[in-house]
């Protein structure tokens, strides 16, 4: 079990420094007794004190990195079990999985690579790739993953053989992949190639008591870096292991257990196999595999991804300023929204769509959608009113019309007051800009 703040303060120097950056010994205490806090922040700790104390600093889940520089993937460290109660910092690694034996294996790691796309102001990707080792020949396995090692992907190298696996290694070692997987059955040589290779390892087993007792023998001899393959045979069972295991490692203490999870397909069928991903990365899974390379199939998890792993107290948001789309000039339309990333985007793309040369005026509100700002009096008339009056939007726009969203239409009235510009408003969907500004507009 974790020590509680009591326990910790009784190792550490009772200074009250402050080097730390907590006004006393005890207050940092507490702090790392609620996982906010590392042991390397007291300068003042002795050898003693750490010793003590390097289980209660430790994280409850490993942090386990695949990869190296720019397209390393870091899994686990996660500290709660809902986002609302913080955040999730490790993004889940996406894995698009190809065979060593596949006749158009070049052709499939080019469409990997390019599995990137741009969604809401961001760039997302598919950031792992895994080989596996179907053809159970190590020669040709090998030069599946040398080839794989050009991509640079983080790569995970799945073959249950140590020999085909020692044979692979090599090209891809000083890349740190992961070795997919450790079993009851070769677990003492696979821990070997991880020792030697410094590289994670997958550990598989049955359940989860076989997985932690396995853990704890390959720790022994050597290996640190582990991930849980807790996969079952349908999803029912592998959303309840994952469950399981980020329940026993946050509030149990349960260290045996406290390392990132992966997951491999249990299904042949393309779509149920996006539905189970999107599950998985959505409760606990630190690095999913799937077979699928479509890009239709693949931006779904991607999206899911993002969306969890955005930090819910810092909304995704666009500068707010005067956007054009298409070929303006003083004439354009002026459209009012807010700098919600997913409501300028959306507003953009269905005013690009409707080849209307527009402005996009968009309105600083901390992030958040057209109804939340203004229920949150973040759009306000006064605030739009300074905006429009701005030598930003009068230095490019001649006319003084301005477009609203139709959901703050309790608006209009005001706005005219404050601004005197003339206020049209809007429709209340996005869909609706369109035909709005190839009617109205013109008709005004």
């Amino acid at each position: 079990m974790a020590l509680k703040a009591l326990d910790i303060y009784k190792h550490l120097p009772k200074s009250n420094c402050k080097k730390c950056g907590s006004p006393t010994c005890l207050a940092f205490a507490m702090a790392l007794a609620s996982k906010k806090g590392s042991l390397d922040q007291c300068p003042e700790i002795t050898a003693e004190g750490l010793a003590a104390l390097e289980g209660a600093s430790a994280p409850p889940i490993r942090l386990v990195t695949v990869g190296i520089g720019a397209s390393k993937v870091e899994v686990g460290n996660e500290t709660v079990l809902f986002r609302h109660d913080e955040t999730f910092y490790h993004p889940t690694g996406i894995a698009v999985r190809v065979k060593d034996n596949a006749a158009d294996l070049q052709a499939q790691l080019d469409t990997v690579k390019a599995l990137a796309f741009d969604r809401v102001g961001q760039h997302i990707a598919v950031d792992m790739l895994a080989v596996e080792n179907a053809s159970g020949d190590g020669a040709t396995f090998a030069a599946a993953v040398a080839a794989a090692g050009q991509t640079g992907l983080a790569l995970v190298l799945m073959a249950e053989n140590a020999a085909n696996m020692a044979a692979a290694l090599p090209a891809v070692a000083d890349k740190k992949p992961l070795l997919y997987k450790a079993t009851a059955e070769n677990w003492q040589e696979m821990a070997s190639l991880a020792c030697q290779s410094n590289c994670p390892l997958v550990v598989a087993a049955a359940d989860l008591d076989a997985a932690a007792d396995l853990a704890t023998k390959i720790v022994a001899a050597g290996a640190q870096d582990l991930v849980l393959d807790v996969t079952g045979p349908n999803l029912g069972a592998t959303l309840e292991s994952l469950t399981k295991v980020r329940r026993l490692a946050l509030k149990k203490a349960f260290r045996t257990l406290g390392y990132p999870c992966i997951t491999v397909p249990s299904t042949d069928d393309p779509d149920l196999e996006v539905t189970e991903a999107g599950a998985c990365i959505a409760k606990y899974a630190g690095i999913v595999v799937v077979d699928v390379k479509e890009p239709w199939q693949v931006l779904p998890l991607l999206t899911v991804r993002q969306n969890i792993f955005t930090d819910p107290r810092k909304p995704v948001a666009v500068e707010p300023k005067l956007y054009a789309v298409g070929a303006v000039d003083e004439n354009s339309p002026l459209l009012l929204t807010t700098n919600f990333s997913l409501t300028y985007y959306t507003v953009e793309g269905d005013v690009e769509a409707s080849r209307v040369p527009s402005y996009i005026g968009v309105i600083d509100t901390e992030g958040t959608s057209v109804l939340t700002a203004w229920a949150s009096e973040k759009l306000s008339a006064a605030k739009v009113a300074k905006f429009l009056n701005s030598e930003e939007v009068t230095g490019k726009v001649k006319h003084r019309k301005v477009i609203i969203p139709g959901y703050i239409s309790v608006m209009s009235g005001s706005l005219e007051d404050e601004s005197g510009w003339t206020v049209m408003v809007g429709p209340r969907e996005s869909s609706g800009i369109a035909k709005y500004l190839k009617t109205m507009w013109k008709a005004e």
